[in-house]
């Protein structure tokens, strides 16, 4: 069984390990050329029936518009973002250049440097083709765990929403506002990611199980994270830029948060938490923010 990987940052190299450590032949790619093994172009990983998608959700439509002809392929997708540009969530996206059949998402806690260790890890693969997510589910090693379901919607919001709740705790931690504020952040940004997501007909088991609490519980309240990072350095009142340049990876909450904002605006979705770490990123006082927050 070959599998082909698009993407080497950390996320897409740990599947890529996680894929050879269960003998599959996994090969991987990027825009530039990385030593890794099996390292291939992207014309070698497009002639394969089984993809995994690794890139940022922000570079998904250029990717498909640039490099992709359909020919069966089936996508797992790894990312975790809504497009901000258009407010499109990933699986409206991919639709616009294969068939819905041929989608699935993973999602669940599950940082890229303790896959790579082989610790214990959890996931779900979520598609409306139950086949494909029990093909996928069983593409994976021993020392993960794989569960498949059909909530898709639920799945991508829960991965796109925790980003940005991530950041707002590590700017709660950044200004030493102590345990229980995080607790209560973290519970209420839950109940946040559970409204949003039900106005889009997700399901309420996802935002309770690994897709949800289990990613936000990790995300936000770890320095492996790198969105609660960039929260803790708003908090320091660091420049955006600079932050960024320091972590030197993508914070996949910075642009999901303006989608996420945009999104709550046009459908009237109460969104405090996102809403006020959108306006942190474009300038405002995270103090002024914390006592507007504590007035809603």
């Amino acid at each position: 069984m070959k599998i082909g990987i698009v993407g080497a940052g950390k996320w897409g190299q740990a599947l890529h390990f996680a894929f050879l450590e269960a003998h599959l032949n996994s090969f991987i790619s990027s825009r530039t050329k990385r030593d890794i093994k099996n390292f291939v172009s992207f014309d070698f990983i497009l002639e394969m029936e089984y993809i995994v998608f690794a890139l940022s959700a922000q570079h998904a439509r250029s990717w498909l518009e640039r490099y992709f002809v359909f020919n069966n392929q089936k996508i797992l997708v790894a990312s975790k973002g809504i497009e901000a540009k258009t407010g499109k969530f990933l699986n409206d996206v991919f639709s616009e250049f294969l068939p819905e059949s041929n989608l699935s998402f993973i999602s669940g806690p599950s940082f890229a440097s303790e896959v790579k260790q082989k610790l214990p890890t959890a996931l779900v693969i979520s598609s409306t083709n139950k086949n494909l997510a029990q093909i996928y589910a069983g593409f994976f090693p021993d020392f993960i765990k794989t569960y498949i379901d059909d909530d898709v919607i639920g799945a991508e919001i829960s991965g796109a929403y925790k980003n940005v709740l991530a950041i707002a705790s590590g700017i709660c931690d950044g200004l030493k506002l102590g345990n229980n504020a995080r607790a209560s952040l973290i519970a209420r940004g839950l109940i946040e990611m559970n409204r949003f997501g039900k106005y889009f007909g997700a399901k309420e088991d996802t935002f309770l199980g690994l897709s949800g609490a289990g990613d936000l519980f990790l995300t936000a309240s770890s320095e492996l994270s790198r969105n609660y990072r960039v929260g803790k350095f708003l908090a320091l009142e660091v420049n955006l830029g600079t932050i960024l340049e320091k972590i030197g990876e993508v914070a996949e909450g910075v642009a999901t948060s303006k989608a996420i904002y945009d999104i709550s605006k046009k459908h009237d979705i109460y969104t405090p938490i996102a809403n006020e770490v959108y306006e942190i990123l474009n300038g405002k006082s995270a103090l002024k923010s914390l006592k507007d927050l504590l007035k809603k």
